[in-house]
């Protein structure tokens, strides 16, 4: 019986998996040309990890030699290089590995030297080169080697009258394949592979996704609730080695019953550890692209509530974030287009641990023998009697407990600080009365909902900064909303705010029923002070 699999690419006898066709079958076409007499393309392809780019490429490079015996084909993995510092000494590993492949006769030392492996008084028929992890490399090898790459390119293509097999070069087509490849972002003098196609790998369609579960379900005679199938796809966004994860998981790790079906008590058992505890590759390289500088500081400012943060590729930084799997773009309307993170589960878990690493000790929360019973006791709970005293809280201990907190330019506190922190606080306070709470990311580009049980009871919380009295008004249609979809009769949604008197406290904190859904919101200042 096949096994899901999220580390390196697919075995398709072993494992389940998605044909991708299409995929496929276009990166062929881009690399062989539409009319191979012509040539074919110089293609980059490029995603974030654990994507399914060498596994496509496998397929591509399968079918190229079943069906297309006219070239000669080539796969060399550059990852071994990537502490290599001497481009001539890349060129020459490069250049020893290719020759034995392809039992050439030729020796090239220098990248000077590196166009004669591809002359056509050396190879014996068109060639289709693919290099993997080829941005592993240094980035003086990646421009000098896309450089050659080029000028082969340009030469092939002055000499259209002739057909692909006899141009002075037989370098008919070549993909890289990485992270970002040669699309020279972060280069100051840009790429001078100016000629490559791109073609990125995008995430699992729901269709895609589900046919795997379905598959397994099939084989193994254990059936998978369709609610399960759908929140894997949401809080995936359909990202391959996240979906294989959760379906190793679910149908492996945590399958204790493997006769009986696979409900949302399993996947609420698979996705807690997933958050908590359990180690993943592509989740921890991620982490670690975001909490590097420069690019910690844009994370925390897409953590804000009160605007979105516009997308565009030549900005460095969210490039950066971008093609490391941290974030993603949605386009609302034909001229806009703003980030969000790339998952519910990657904006879990980077809330998770910056909560956690910037927030360590919480400090006291209540005086001893003080009486919390306004606010809790064994089996209720007053969420806005919560709140307030978290604003005291905070007020009382933010100069040592935010004094080494994260800045923005203008000294203000990231608001994403005020968000750890009262989640941080939350934790602490519920776990002591065997509560929970969970942080929620329904739109996945700063609003931020938190999620209580206590004493059998859910509570929905949602965290908004205050800007102006027509986003209010608007928050309270979002939060009403947002509380009948968890099929409660009352929520509570919370403002920080810099400062607010008695008078518009006494105006705005109200309890108020929602026309449209009947949800009772209220609504609670929590006051920062800085």
């Amino acid at each position: 019986m096949r096994r899901f699999c999220s580390y390196g690419p697919v075995d398709t006898d072993l494992h389940y998996y998605v044909p991708r066709q299409e995929l496929v079958e276009r990166t062929l076409t881009q690399l062989v040309g539409d009319d191979p007499d012509k040539g074919g393309h110089y293609v980059t392809m490029w995603s974030p990890r654990q994507q399914g780019k060498t596994w496509v490429m496998q397929q591509v490079f399968a079918m190229l030699r079943s069906e297309r015996p006219q070239f000669e084909t080539a796969v060399l993995s550059l990852q071994h290089l990537n502490t290599v510092t001497d481009v001539d000494d890349v060129v020459r590993s490069i250049a020893q590995k290719l020759t034995k492949k392809l039992s050439l006769d030729v020796t090239v030392d220098t990248l000077n030297e590196f166009d004669r492996l591809f002359e056509r008084d050396v190879l014996d028929k068109p060639l289709i080169l693919i290099l993997d992890e080829f941005d592993a490399l240094p980035e003086n090898a990646i421009s000098g080697l896309a450089g050659v790459f080029r000028n082969i390119y340009v030469s092939r293509q002055y000499q259209t009258d002739r057909p692909s097999g006899e141009k002075d070069y037989l370098l008919h087509g070549m993909a890289s394949i990485g992270v970002r490849a040669v699309l020279g972002v972060e280069s100051q003098a840009g790429s001078p592979f100016n000629v490559q196609r791109n073609v990125r790998v995008p995430n699992l369609t729901f269709e895609e996704v589900e046919s795997m579960y379905r598959w397994y379900e099939r084989e193994s005679g254990q059936a998978v609730e369709q609610a399960v199938i759908d929140r894997v796809f949401y809080e995936t966004r359909g990202q391959p080695g996240l979906v294989s994860w959760l379906g190793e998981l679910l149908t492996e790790t945590y399958n204790h019953h493997p006769t009986q079906p696979l409900t949302m008590r399993n996947f609420d058992e698979v996705y807690s550890a997933a958050v908590d505890v359990l180690p993943n590759n592509n989740i921890l390289n991620i982490v670690s692209k975001a909490k590097q500088e420069p690019y910690r500081n844009v994370v925390l400012e897409l953590f804000r509530t009160d605007k979105k943060t516009p997308f565009a590729y030549d900005d460095p930084h969210l490039n950066f974030l971008y093609l490391n799997g941290v974030i993603d773009w949605e386009q609302e309307s034909l001229n806009e287009r703003y980030v969000r993170f790339s998952s519910p589960f990657v904006q879990k878990r980077l809330f998770n641990y910056f909560a956690r690493t910037l927030l360590r000790d919480v400090g006291r929360l209540y005086v001893p023998f003080e009486d919390l019973g306004d606010t809790i006791t064994e089996d209720s709970l007053n969420v806005e009697n919560l709140l307030r005293r978290f604003g005291a809280y905070l007020h009382e201990n933010q100069e040592w407990l935010l004094k080494k907190a994260p800045r923005r330019a203008d000294l203000r506190l990231y608001e994403a600080v005020y968000h750890f922190s009262l989640y941080t606080y939350l934790s602490e306070f519920l776990r002591r009365y065997k509560g929970q709470v969970w942080p929620e990311f329904p739109t996945g580009n700063g609003r931020i909902d938190l999620i209580i049980r206590h004493a059998g009871r859910v509570y929905g919380l949602e965290v908004k900064s205050f800007t102006n009295t027509y986003e209010y008004r608007e928050a309270l249609g979002q939060a009403a909303e947002y509380g009948q979809q968890l099929g409660l009769d009352e929520i509570t949604l919370a403002f920080f705010v810099e400062t607010i008197d008695e008078d518009n406290r006494a105006r705005y904190e109200v309890v108020r029923e929602d026309q449209d859904t009947g949800v009772m919101v209220t609504t609670v200042f929590v006051a920062t002070g800085t």
